[in-house]
């Protein structure tokens, strides 16, 4: 697919931004309110880039991303944090594979670089 990127996010004024600034780029948007919706989502749609929060209820940013990991140990994944990059659980997260920690708030030229970073490698 290549163009997918899949936004995990509670907070879905967040959700909304994202989807409308990588939609004007072309990118197809999946969104997910939870951890537990992000894994089901990754299965279904199979995105280049996945985008999430660190701190959700249900299951959080970096229990999902270790789950996505057992599914696709090369899936594209980045975690958007109130916290420090040095924190123990983002070290540690980046150990094992998490491409970037990002405080937040995530800019629109990060996303779209990102976004456009990571659809290149599976077009």
């Amino acid at each position: 697919m290549g163009k997918t990127v899949l936004v995990v996010e509670d907070d879905v004024d967040l959700i909304g931004i994202y989807k409308e600034i990588l939609e004007l780029h072309e990118f197809d948007v999946q969104t997910a309110l939870n951890g537990k919706e992000g894994i089901e989502k990754f299965i279904e749609c199979n995105p280049s880039l996945v985008i999430m929060d660190g701190d959700m209820p249900i299951l959080d940013g970096y229990q999902a991303f270790k789950q996505i990991k057992g599914i696709d140990k090369d899936a594209n994944v980045v975690i958007v944090t109130g916290f420090s990059e040095f924190e123990p659980k983002n070290i540690e997260a980046i150990k094992h594979g998490l491409i970037k920690v990002i405080s937040k708030p995530l800019g629109v030229d990060e996303l779209l670089a990102l976004a456009k970073k990571y659809s290149e490698i599976n077009v």
